[in-house]
């Protein structure tokens, strides 16, 4: 079994915490974690996981076009999702960057996709999933590898 962290990162941070939630997956045993760029995931790769795990940088307070292109062109394989575990994380320049609105933007796709949408662990933040400011330091690592298990779990139980 296995769970997808879907991501795009024009710099870089939002790939660290992409990383950081891949190894929050991987510490779930019996779960891998599938780390895909929106240029190189396939519907295969959606349709094959037990969980999706998306992020992007902040783009005017919501996620990137190419993320968005995705989920868009995917469209046709939603009922396959239904029931699946799904997250968001992003990464913004700013403490006031838009984070939270673009997780959510993020979410509001898992949810038409018919996924069982859930954020961070109570033991994180308990919100809407993971978030950093530039590169991910070491609490919003953290806060991603927690996030990345809670989705293992989740899967892990579904799927028993």
């Amino acid at each position: 079994m296995y769970v997808l962290v879907l991501y795009y990162s024009r710099g870089g941070n939002t790939r660290k915490l992409a990383e950081q939630i891949a190894e929050g997956i991987k510490s779930v045993a019996g779960v891998e974690a599938v780390l895909k760029s929106t240029q190189d995931v396939t519907k295969e790769d959606f349709t094959g996981a037990a969980g999706i795990v998306a992020g992007s940088p902040v783009y005017f307070g919501v996620m990137a076009a190419d993320l968005k292109r995705v989920f868009d062109e995917f469209v046709g394989i939603r009922s396959k999702m239904e029931n699946k575990v799904g997250a968001a994380f992003a990464s913004s320049a700013f403490w006031a960057g838009g984070n939270e609105t673009t997780i959510m933007s993020i979410l509001q796709c898992l949810l038409i996709y018919g996924m069982i949408i859930v954020g961070d662990p109570m033991s994180a933040t308990g919100h809407y999933g993971a978030a950093s400011v530039a590169a991910p330091n070491e609490k919003d690592s953290e806060i991603a590898q927690k996030l990345g298990a809670r989705v293992a779990d989740l899967c892990k139980r579904l799927q028993s």
